[in-house]
């Protein structure tokens, strides 16, 4: 990512200080594919801080600016994916191109309309999105955004991650959509 500028980089490199500082855990964990690891990454406990929302938002809007400029919102899986669409719509407002934000439920709405998408109404049918997504393990979860996506009619661009824990997830993903990882697995490990 390199190609997006120094500036970038340094952000990124504080982004990934805080997964490091506050989202790693080495402890035994069963993931939501219902692998074993021993490590964990809880990105909700960087992301929600102040610093760490902001970071995440500024980092994913550069990185559409360059990948995929004709996204006009990001949304994904919730509760993952939540905190990172509503960042990433928030900065995109003092830019040059705001963003809607959609989530994706888990289980179609229980009453009402009964749907799948949150936001629907700025992101009709035929938009451009990017899906987000937390971690990516198997992939299992940025899939099922996706598909749940383009059942709506939602042409998907790009999906961007905050963490590629390097299991195969990404391979599973580019199937579908090319992928941008924020951080490695291996960059949390280092410390």
């Amino acid at each position: 990512m390199s190609d997006l500028g120094g500036d970038f980089e340094h952000g990124r490199a504080r982004f990934v200080e805080l997964l490091r500082r506050l989202a790693y855990e080495r402890r035994e964990v069963t993931l939501a594919s219902g692998r074993k690891s021993s490590f964990y990454v809880d990105c909700k406990q960087a992301v929600l801080t102040a610093e760490g929302h902001f970071l995440v938002g500024w980092l994913i809007n550069r990185v559409l600016a360059a990948r995929a400029p004709d996204v006009v919102a990001v949304g994904g899986l919730t509760m993952g994916a939540d905190p990172i669409a509503s960042a990433t719509s928030t900065l995109s407002f003092v830019g040059p191109r705001p963003l809607h934000a959609f989530y994706v439920r888990k289980e179609p709405k229980g009453h009402g309309t009964q749907k799948w998408i949150e936001g629907e109404r700025s992101v009709p049918p035929g938009s451009a999105v990017a899906i987000v997504e937390d971690v990516v393990t198997t992939g299992g979860s940025t899939l099922q955004a996706i598909e749940r996506a383009r059942a709506h009619g939602l042409a998907v661009r790009l999906v961007v991650a905050l963490v590629d824990r390097e299991e195969g997830g990404r391979e599973a993903v580019e199937r579908e959509a090319p992928l941008v990882a924020l951080c490695r697995r291996s960059e949390l490990e280092l410390a």
